[in-house]
This record gives C-alpha cells, structure tokens and sequence, in this order.
C-alpha cells in the first residue's frame, strides 16, 4: 500500500454468536505466516474463542466487515487502570498487506485511550515485529508463549497518553496513525 488507509468495510462491536467464525479466522490468518501444523496445533487452544468472550465486560472485540463478511478483528483486555493489552488482531489472508491490519490497530488504540488507557500492550508475533514497530509501537522485550513451552513472543507498547489528553477518539491522522 501506498499509505492510504483502506476505506472498504465497517468496524462494529463483534456478537457472542461470532466466535467460532472469529476463531477460525484467527487460525487461517495464523497459518497464513508459513508455521507448520503441529504449530498451529499447538496454538488452537489459545486462539479459540467463545461467546462468553466476546461478551466479557472485561474484553472489548471489534470486528472489521466488508459486503457481510468479517475479514479481521481486534481483542482489548483491560490490564489495569492505566494499561490495555491488544489481546488479538487477526486479519483473513486474502486482506494481509493491504492496510486493514493498520485500520484494525489505528481504531484498537483509539478505543484504548477513550477507556482511559495511556498504554496499548502488545505480546506479538514474531512475523508481525515489523508492523508494530512500523505502527508507531516500541519493543519492550520478549514474553514467554502460552501456546509453546520455551518460545518467547516480542512484547511492545504503544504510548496513548497523547491521544488520551487531546481526547482524539476516532480521529484519523492523530497521534501517528
């Protein structure tokens, strides 16, 4: 992509009912990274998602839709009164590099600071160091993975508190986006 923000599609909240499409598309889009089977095997557990989920007063799930179809999503958790972490961003394989990782992360920060957070924490994948850093994200080190023992994930942070002063809730163009 050139830098222009891709305009196709809609964000809305994500519905308890979506969770085995959400599921399913967070695998597709992680195998689409070349792991092996027994990898994404071994990550099923933690990339399956229920209702209760979605529902959690505690999670916030947004999902990207274009023409009815849900083509990526994003996960917040809130970690405390200061810090939410971007628990999931997922994007279908046919729609990676296109921008809509970009659009997806741009809203999840932006609805981070409008719940009062000063700093999106991000445990990533090691294929997606480039875009977070490329995102405005800096890298705080390494965490260990949940899926698989002894692997470590780049873990980042994306400073809100700008965003959070200035109130820029949905602005596009603001605070690096």
């Amino acid at each position: 992509m050139n830098g222009a923000k891709p305009t196709v599609g809609v964000l809305r909240p994500a519905r308890g009912e979506e969770a085995p499409a959400l599921s399913e598309l967070a695998l597709r889009s992680k195998a689409h990274r070349g792991y092996s089977r027994e990898f994404i095997d071994a990550c099923r557990a933690e990339l399956l998602y229920c209702a209760g989920d979605i529902l959690s007063p505690h999670m916030q799930f947004v999902v990207l839709e274009a023409a009815g179809i849900g083509i990526g999503f994003y996960a917040l958790k809130r970690l405390s009164q200061t810090d939410i972490e971007l628990d999931a961003l997922f994007v279908a394989p046919t729609c990676i590099g296109k921008g809509f990782g970009r659009r997806l992360l741009d809203d999840a920060r932006h609805a981070a600071a409008k719940r009062g957070a000063i700093r999106l924490v991000i445990q990533g994948d090691p294929n997606a160091e480039r875009f977070y850093l490329a995102a405005g994200a800096r890298r705080t080190g390494a965490a260990e993975s949940a899926s698989i023992p002894g692997g470590l994930l780049p873990s980042f942070v994306i400073d809100l508190a700008p965003c959070a002063r200035m109130d820029l809730i949905h602005t596009m163009g603001a605070c690096g986006t």
